[in-house]
């Protein structure tokens, strides 16, 4: 039997706001413990003076004693989940920087959270996947080809992608919208069977990812159902031919935005959410039906713009709505304020998001919105350096899975092999009296 793995949870205020028990279900609902490092008041006191940071809150120097003690090594745990408050400023540089200092010293897999009083066992669930996906899985996570003929699903909240792919090689692709999980999942795996010339039979392994991957997975008997985390990091690094060497994955969702820092093909730390849909592909979506044009020509139309001339609030979708009604009422063109728009999504993903990480190049960026020049050219101008747009970028999560997919069956053949080998190598007992 698998041993559980060991969550490390560092947190401040989450008995007091009431969200305990919803990340214990969470933590157990992927057949992980959560763990808290033992410290005593002189380690903690200790800690904190060497640490450099004055903090006032006595769960927060208990947060940096706790990940002392793992970083020394004097607590073992397998990964790292740090929470605070998203009201407390004290507690977000805290959390931030303790991230870092854990991900870089002790080579674990850490994520952090700012919650809220109405934050669920369902909103971390994905989080907690990719914590016990990174930890137990980093062999599997480390392979660089594809082999065989496998097929990946992304069953995303806005858009259903699949892709067929044989020796390393994407030979079929398949794009729909979301309506209804299972039948987008059929139509879009339909369609990239066909353009590869291969029938579902003779696919070797199918993996499913996104929000509809437990669906999907069961109704379609997939080999591997995975969340979206590990999946999107290993199939961005894969695509952008980055999968030696650190690199920092971008992907601006429908609905969420997910910001993971990547060494040799495994996650190591990553950010995922944002305030509200104002920074995600569901608000540039909105942005180009007001400006009557297609998506796929919001991001030429924001390259002739310029965002300096028109501010623009998308930390809710509603406002930032609003502002793209009135810019537009007052004369602003089409152009500046399809740049604004861009600029306030990138902005917002910049602030809220990749605060929390170390930006290292080559910075890739992933996803549908990938596609949206304009886009690229704002994140490009706040990170102060190149983004790489790898081909087949909007396909990321079903790249990611038909590569694991592909992994996980060459690991099972191995394993088998393993076994068979063992029992040859037992004794004969068939002629003991």
């Amino acid at each position: 039997m698998t041993r559980k793995i060991r969550i490390a949870h560092l947190s401040c205020g989450s008995e007091y706001s009431g969200i305990q028990k919803e990340i214990e279900n969470a933590v157990a609902s992927v057949n992980a413990e959560i763990v808290y490092p033992e410290v005593d008041t002189e380690a903690i006191e200790e800690a904190v003076r060497e640490w450099g940071l004055e903090v006032a809150s006595p769960d927060l120097q208990l947060m940096i004693a706790r990940a002392r003690s793992i970083v020394d090594g004097g607590f073992p745990v397998d990964a790292v989940f740090i929470t605070t408050c998203f009201r407390c400023a004290e507690g977000a540089i805290t959390r931030s920087e303790l991230r870092r200092y854990i991900h870089e010293r002790a080579n674990l897999p850490v994520i952090s959270y700012s919650f809220t009083e109405r934050t669920t066992a369902e909103t971390l669930l994905t989080r907690m996947e990719a914590l016990v996906t990174t930890a137990l899985r980093r062999t599997l996570l480390a392979r660089e080809k594809q082999t065989g003929l496998t097929a990946g699903i992304d069953s995303g909240s806005t858009t259903t992608k699949a892709v067929v792919m044989r020796d390393n090689e994407v030979i079929g692709v398949g794009w729909v919208d979301t309506t209804e999980v299972l039948k987008s999942a059929e139509l879009a795996y339909a369609t990239a069977l066909a353009m590869a010339g291969v029938d579902k039979s003779e696919i070797q392994a199918l993996g499913t990812t996104g929000y509809g991957r437990l669906l999907v997975g069961e109704a379609m008997e997939a080999l591997l159902v995975q969340e979206e985390l590990t999946v999107n990091s290993k199939g961005a690094v894969y695509l952008a031919e980055k999968q030696k060497g650190p690199a920092t994955v971008i992907d601006i969702g429908g609905m969420d935005n997910k910001a993971i820092s990547v060494m040799d093909g495994i996650p190591g730390s990553f950010t995922m959410g944002g305030i509200c849909a104002g920074a995600s592909g569901r608000f540039l979506d909105m942005t180009a039906r007001r400006l009557g044009v297609d998506i796929s020509e919001l991001g030429p139309l924001a390259s002739k713009g310029d965002h300096n001339r028109l501010t623009m609030n998308s930390y809710c979708i509603v406002f930032g709505t609003q502002s793209l009604v009135n810019a537009l009422s007052l004369g602003a063109t089409k152009e500046d304020v399809a740049s604004a728009a861009c600029y306030s999504v990138a902005e917002q993903v910049f602030d809220q998001q990749l605060q929390e990480l170390e930006i290292v190049e080559p910075v890739i960026m992933v996803g549908g919105t990938s596609l949206i020049s304009g886009l690229v050219e704002a994140m490009q101008d706040l990170l102060r350096t190149s983004v790489v747009v790898p081909r087949y970028s909007q396909y990321i999560g079903a790249v990611g899975s038909a590569l694991l997919a592909s992994g996980f069956v060459a690991e099972s053949k191995q394993e088998k092999a393993q076994v068979s080998v063992s029992e040859s190598l037992r004794p004969d007992r068939s002629h003991t009296p």
